[in-house]
């Protein structure tokens, strides 16, 4: 699980609003929103053959989680899309690469958490590195974590920003109780998602997930509900308990990062069989089907060969 410096990435070039810079010399201003106090937001991309799988999406999600934060001006998705395609080019970069799309309020002209000092429009970084994805698919152990998801009215999930103080102190916990990931309760006590994806349950031959209540939106977990329903597979959004989990036939989580990845453990007891269970199998093909038809281009293949 813990992911490892890959030589390919040595001389990568990151994007900082408009200029592609050795990851070496990269950086952001100490007086950037995202330094002063993590005021940001983010997605993760995949790259698959030259286009993103559901990009629009992505950049949809992050747009909306700008406005939400009341960010004066967002790039248009034509605008980055355009950053991320000169960040591959410049890269190399056509398959198996992970991208990281980040936008901040952008430059203060004092160091303060109040967003009129911000008089610099955002900061939009693309960072785009050879990365498979980075979860075990034989089976990931998770643990209860201590620490709670908050619900819409503490702190909107739906806003995908970059303070990720809750999922790192989720991780430390995990980490020292030898697991892989934490899985992460809400304020009341039912599950919402790990420290960094969405989880599913099945049941017999129902699948289920946390409703969106304490948990992100998510372009993989979306893309789970519309395979199930586009497979007559039943399938449910419903407040789940840990009761639930230790007696589900499988367990999986999503997200960019790993795609589907099959949990055989939480919290020291087996799931299921202890191992990726039929359900899980046939949703991983079927997502693998569905990224092949639903790509889309970042770049032209005739310019990314020039």
């Amino acid at each position: 699980m813990l992911q490892c410096f890959d030589e390919r990435n040595a001389n990568l070039l990151v994007y900082i609003n408009g200029d592609l810079i050795h990851r070496d010399e990269a950086g952001v201003s100490p007086f950037d929103s995202s330094v002063q106090g993590g005021d940001a937001v983010w997605e993760g991309l995949r790259l698959y053959e030259g286009g993103v799988f559901r990009l629009k999406a992505h950049l949809d999600r992050l747009r909306s989680s700008a406005k939400a934060l009341a960010f004066e001006e967002i790039p248009s998705n034509e605008e980055m899309t355009e950053a991320i395609g000169r960040t591959l080019q410049a890269n190399g970069m056509r398959d198996g690469v992970h991208i990281r799309l980040t936008l901040t309020r952008g430059v203060k002209i004092t160091s303060g958490m109040d967003p009129r000092l911000n008089q610099s429009g955002p900061t939009l970084i693309v960072l785009a590195e050879h990365k498979s994805p980075v979860y075990d698919t034989t089976g990931l152990s998770l643990i209860t974590s201590s620490v709670r998801r908050f619900r819409p009215d503490m702190l909107d999930p739906k806003i995908h920003h970059a303070n990720l103080i809750q999922s790192i102190l989720a991780k430390i916990e995990a980490t020292a109780a030898g697991a892989d990931d934490a899985l992460m309760l809400d304020d009341r006590g039912f599950i919402a998602e790990t420290n960094a994806t969405h989880l599913f349950f099945v049941h017999g031959e129902r699948v289920s997930t946390s409703r969106l209540v304490a948990c992100p939106e998510g372009v993989t977990r979306d893309a789970v509900l519309s395979i199930c329903r586009d497979n007559d597979i039943e399938f449910g959004e419903v407040d789940l308990s840990l009761t639930e989990a230790y007696r589900a036939d499988e367990c999986f989580c999503t997200g960019t990062m790993g795609e589907l990845a099959c949990v055989t453990k939480i919290d020291g007891r087996m799931i299921g069989a202890g191992q990726i269970g039929p359900m899980t199998r046939r949703l991983s093909d079927l997502f693998q089907d569905l990224i092949r038809r639903e790509l889309e281009p970042v770049f032209s293949l005739d310019s990314s060969e020039s």
